[in-house]
């Protein structure tokens, strides 16, 4: 904590006549920030006397500038009474943001001979180079097969100079370690077949375009990365000069050229990501599979349901169909019937005549057909 007072507000004040809580700490004394005007006093939050205190939202610390005592047997004093109470107060809780941005800022380089430059890669929407693709609008999407618009250009403090470009490379990561890389410029000449170089109206600008593409595999997005350099311009013995050449011998020949300050060392710049679009967003596809498969499945589901429905309702009626015993065949007994009955014959004789009657009832020895 820091506190000011003014001298002005109190008669007679002086820094040597006031403490705080606890002064027997030496970064406690009140001489050691004061001036002819204030008196200031710089206290630790955890020194002095400082005492703290909490409420539902902040942390207080406080302590008081007060008139140092005078020894207790002196009867008087001269020293004029001060008490000034002073706190400071932090929340608990505060907001911390934190902002990213896809897109790359320029890079700045300081060379011997050459001074200060500053490379500036950017993606531009059509050939004229007019329009530039807004930093907040990254990452960029295309199409794959649009053509992608890039423009490098070099601002220095040295004159007459001119920019190189030796290389360009993608990679799905900005990284410029990372491999395998597509090439899409090498030494200075074009390798990929969509490539078109338009002519820059200065030096320092160099400008091409390319046909968006796709790394194969789960990789959904592009860096693009170049390696630049300057030299003095119209210089005949510079590797600018020499433009596109796969010949190796322009490394040695750039070292000795270095020595005579007419060429940079070689530079990275990088800028993306770039997004590309599939024909088909899969995101889509895989939701419209999804949904037929939901289909697929709930219509199994009331098929299945349905066929069980059927079956208990056919057990249901069935079960409520009752067999009845047909009632058993009977008739009136006729008069021979009768006084057959009434005889009292063997039950041996009777069944075994019983066994060869047919359609009526057994003759008996003697009997008629009645």
């Amino acid at each position: 904590m820091k506190v000011e007072v003014e001298k002005a507000s109190f008669f007679g004040l002086q820094e040597d006549h006031l403490r705080l809580n606890d002064p027997s700490n030496t970064i406690c004394s009140l001489d050691r920030h004061s001036n002819s005007t204030h008196i200031v006093a710089i206290i630790p939050l955890n020194d002095c006397g400082t005492q703290i205190e909490e409420d539902d939202d902040y942390l207080i610390f406080k302590n008081e500038i007060t008139t140092e005592e005078d020894d207790h047997n002196e009867l008087i004093t001269r020293k004029h009474l001060v008490e000034a109470r002073f706190y400071c107060q932090y929340p608990k809780q505060g907001n911390v943001t934190l902002s990213f941005s896809a897109h790359r800022k320029n890079v700045t380089v300081w060379e011997k001979g050459f001074g200060t430059f500053t490379y500036e890669f950017e993606f531009y929407q059509d050939s004229q180079f007019q329009a530039m693709f807004s930093p907040n609008s990254y990452p960029l999407e295309f199409d794959i097969g649009n053509r992608i618009y890039i423009q490098l250009d070099a601002t220095s403090s040295v004159n007459n100079t001119e920019m190189f470009v030796e290389s360009c490379r993608a990679a799905p990561y900005d990284n410029p370690n990372y491999h395998p890389t597509y090439s899409i410029i090498e030494n200075g000449c074009a390798v990929d077949s969509t490539v078109q170089i338009y002519s820059a109206s200065i030096d320092r600008q160099f400008q091409f375009s390319m046909e968006a593409f796709k790394f194969i595999g789960l990789h959904d997005q592009v860096y693009i990365s170049c390696t630049v350099m300057m030299c003095e311009a119209g210089n005949p013995n510079t590797r600018c000069s020499q433009g596109c050449s796969n010949s190796t011998m322009h490394n040695s020949f750039s070292r000795r050229k270095r020595e005579a300050v007419v060429q940079s060392g070689k530079h990275f710049v990088s800028q993306g990501p770039l997004r590309l679009r599939r024909e088909a967003d899969p995101r889509a596809g895989s939701a419209f599979s999804l949904n037929l498969n939901l289909v697929f499945v709930a219509g199994c589901l009331l098929v299945a349901v349905g066929m069980v429905c059927g079956v208990l309702i056919y057990k249901t009626r069935t079960s409520r169909v009752k067999y009845q015993p047909l009632p058993a065949f009977s008739r009136q007994p006729t008069a021979g019937e009768e006084a057959l009955s009434s005889r009292r014959l063997p039950g041996s004789y009777f069944s075994r005549r019983a066994t060869i009657g047919c359609h009526g009832l057994p003759k008996l020895p003697g009997s008629g057909d009645g």
